[in-house]
């Protein structure tokens, strides 16, 4: 596993990707002084987007229906989390976009090769709130088993 979006896992089978460019804004606003340079104040961050970009080549990797399952996840407007192969937690993202292009076409009009480009933003607030969550969710879960072998 490369990296795993929601339950979409980035792999050579489905969207093996080989570039990941990430951007992180930070906040800051000026203010004027007379005769002197303009303060300024740190108001916090800003946007936090992934580009992932690569090429797949459907008689060895995903195709079509790899990009498909992303495009659905990005229609049903909702957020996911970005994990990668390591553990490493990102955070909880949105699919802003979804690009592709087809090339080296076969005569029946499909693609030899598929580049795209996919560009995530995130929407959480901070990784100690998605895990603050996480537990509360892991604790009601806890509790509701609990309950219910109690119920057998």
């Amino acid at each position: 596993m490369m990296l795993a979006l929601g339950l979409f896992v980035f792999m050579r089978q489905t969207l093996p990707f080989q570039n990941m460019d990430r951007t992180s804004a930070f906040n800051w606003k000026n203010n004027a002084r007379v005769g002197k340079r303009a303060a300024f104040q740190y108001i916090g961050p800003g946007e936090d987007t992934i580009n992932i970009a690569g090429a797949l080549y459907p008689e060895l990797t995903g195709g079509v229906l790899s990009l498909a399952a992303v495009r659905l996840m990005a229609e049903q407007g909702r957020s996911w989390p970005l994990i990668d192969g390591t553990g490493m937690i990102y955070g909880m993202y949105v699919i802003s976009s979804v690009t592709e292009n087809g090339s080296e076409y076969y005569s029946d009009g499909s693609p030899r090769k598929i580049t795209f480009t996919l560009k995530l933003t995130r929407v959480d607030e901070s990784l100690e709130a998605l895990a603050g969550d996480l537990q509360a969710q892991g604790e009601q879960l806890f509790r509701d088993a609990t309950k219910m072998l109690g119920n057998m």
